[in-house]
């Protein structure tokens, strides 16, 4: 096999650093094993960033994803771990990794990890006019 998994990951140019945009990625096939038992653990994680000068390149995310395959690791470390690898690859003004891990034991675990860069303010939300749904006119 050509491909392997791998720790290093590979970052672009923003495209527009000058605006906040919002990039979301949904990663269903996260694997990486109990440190008790040594059985796999699956999770959806969900990736939410808004980049400074740097986007994440998803070939080299895929590979890094995959390397936790054989990994014994409690839920929180390795969301926490993939929270910490993205920010200092990427250096982002804000990013949230969720960790939705199926059921094990009857119990679902999801972990939500965030970072905002010490000088990055979010802007205000758009103001959003109620739906006109046509009922009533």
């Amino acid at each position: 096999m050509s491909t392997q998994p791998s720790k290093d990951l590979e970052t672009f140019p923003n495209p527009n650093p000058e605006r906040d945009f919002l990039i979301q990625m949904r990663i269903p096939e996260f694997t990486c094993l109990c440190p008790k038992t040594g059985q796999p653990d699956f999770a959806t994680i969900h990736l939410d960033y808004i980049a400074d000068q740097t986007c994440v390149e998803l070939k080299s995310l895929k590979l890094y994803m995959w390397s936790f395959r054989d990994e014994g690791a409690f839920h929180e470390a390795v969301t926490n771990r993939i929270l910490d690898d993205l920010v200092a690859a990427t250096s982002p003004r804000y990013m949230r990794v969720t960790a939705e891990f199926y059921v094990r034991g009857g119990i679902y675990t999801n972990v939500v990890a965030e970072h905002r860069a010490e000088d990055w303010t979010p802007a205000p939300p758009a103001p959003v006019p109620p739906a006109v749904t046509g009922v009533g006119q």
